[in-house]
């Protein structure tokens, strides 16, 4: 016993699962969660500073806070009101076509605004008003269907765009501190959509319309929108940019954060940008940009001090990764990821996951950037809300009970796994990733 204690990854290893328990079960705020580690860690110097605080220095951590910003100003000017309005002209005529219409709204607004938790809150009321039009009222089986919808479609699908969601940022943080790999954007989107993005969309629309069947009704006319304010058409312009160059990245080579930084700075300058100093203050989530930052630090210190490395051989005696059986050992990657998500929730499995990569890589055979990638869809599919925070938002807006959010959880979990997993395999396979 003395010389468990005596070991030296026992004290950083402490540290570590108390910082996970802590995120696990919610028992305090994230964010202090996460200053309780960065405090932990520096009076037990278990690491230099820079390991400890090098989630700061990611750029995981300053797309979040970009994200942040941009979508407070596309608020406020208006332009993702427009944008949904339009999008969701006549998409009310039946139930699959509505269901459809919210998921595929959920889904491109990941394109132009990477939170997660400001698409929830921005399309939510739009959604809500939608459906009231269209004669569903809030509390009914068909009003689940749709506030899931939203939940379920930012999040679940938004795992195929690298900048839109907080898991996707975590996994390049840690690659990033953790390998030097740098994860771009469009290789990346190529690898995921068509069957995590694509099918698992489908899937999820036919799933909501036979657990939550819903019959709308006509909506009454629209008045036309009005034209374009001046701060709408610029601010439109800017973001045309800026997606421009995250699709472009691997010709100029300039991350998505730091385009994203640089628009943020652009919306925030005065005269020029299009939120005040008070509006910056109170919408941007700097609770959520401690956290990340801290996830991140945690994934850098458990590579530097070995931690990954003890866990990952841990994990190697016991799953079944074989090179000779390569079918079984995508299988089992995504297992590990589904197991760790009941234990860290979405956005702490790739903090612990990527660290262990390159022991699953010698035991599998895999590339290594193969294994980084496998794990998307593990920690996409949670088996119960509470592993994914936003999801666990949209159903509080939309007054979701949590039986309704389980049954919709539980049925594409196994939907995903029966049917996508396999076909996931097949499509690495294709593009020569395994």
């Amino acid at each position: 016993m003395s010389l468990w204690f005596s070991h030296p990854l026992f004290i950083p290893s402490l540290i570590v699962g108390l910082t996970v328990l802590l995120w696990a079960t919610s028992l305090l705020p994230e964010f202090i969660a996460a200053l309780l580690f960065f405090t932990a860690a520096m009076m037990a110097k278990i690491a230099p500073p820079d390991v400890i605080f090098g989630g700061f220095a990611s750029s995981a951590f300053w797309l979040v806070f970009s994200g942040f910003v941009l979508g407070v100003a596309i608020r406020k000017t208006g332009l993702a009101d427009r944008a949904a309005r339009a999008l969701s002209v006549r998409l009310t005529d039946s139930w699959p076509q509505m269901v459809a219409s919210v998921v595929l709204l959920s889904y491109a607004l990941a394109f132009v605004m990477p939170s997660n938790m400001g698409r929830i809150a921005l399309l939510m009321p739009i959604v809500a008003a939608m459906a009231a039009r269209a004669g569903i009222h809030e509390g009914t089986r068909a009003w689940y269907g749709l506030a899931l919808a939203v939940g379920f479609g930012t999040f679940q699908l938004s795992a195929t765009i690298l900048p839109a969601n907080v898991p996707n940022l975590v996994m390049s943080g840690a690659a990033e501190g953790s390998y030097g790999i740098h994860l771009n954007y469009l290789p990346y989107l190529l690898l995921h959509t068509p069957v995590l993005g694509w099918l698992k969309g489908a899937l999820l629309v036919g799933l909501i319309c036979w657990l939550f069947p819903g019959k709308p009704t006509p909506p009454k006319a629209l008045a036309p929108l009005a034209p374009m304010s001046a701060d709408e058409k610029r601010l439109a312009w800017l973001l045309a940019v800026v997606l421009t160059l995250w699709v472009t990245e691997s010709w100029h080579g300039i991350g998505p954060a730091w385009t994203g930084l640089a628009a943020a700075c652009v919306t925030l300058l005065p005269r020029v940008g299009f939120i005040s100093g008070e509006e910056f203050a109170s919408g941007v989530n700097f609770r959520t940009c401690l956290y990340v930052a801290g996830i991140l630090g945690l994934a850098i210190t458990v590579t530097q001090t070995g931690i990954g490395d003890a866990v990952g051989q841990a994990l190697l005696r016991v799953m079944p990764l074989d090179p000779e059986r390569p079918f079984t050992s995508f299988l089992a990657l995504s297992g590990i990821t589904t197991v760790l998500n009941f234990i860290m929730t979405a956005n702490g499995v790739p903090a612990l996951y990527t660290t262990f990569a390159q022991s699953f890589a010698d035991a599998t055979g895999f590339p290594l950037l193969s294994v980084i990638m496998v794990q998307v869809l593990g920690y996409s599919t949670p088996l119960l809300p509470y592993q994914a925070s936003p999801i666990v938002v949209a159903m509080g807006l939309g007054k979701v009970p949590a039986k309704a959010g389980m049954k919709l959880c539980l049925a594409l979990a196994l939907a995903t796994y029966l049917l996508l997993l396999p076909l996931d395999y097949l499509w690495f396979s294709v593009l020569g990733r395994l």
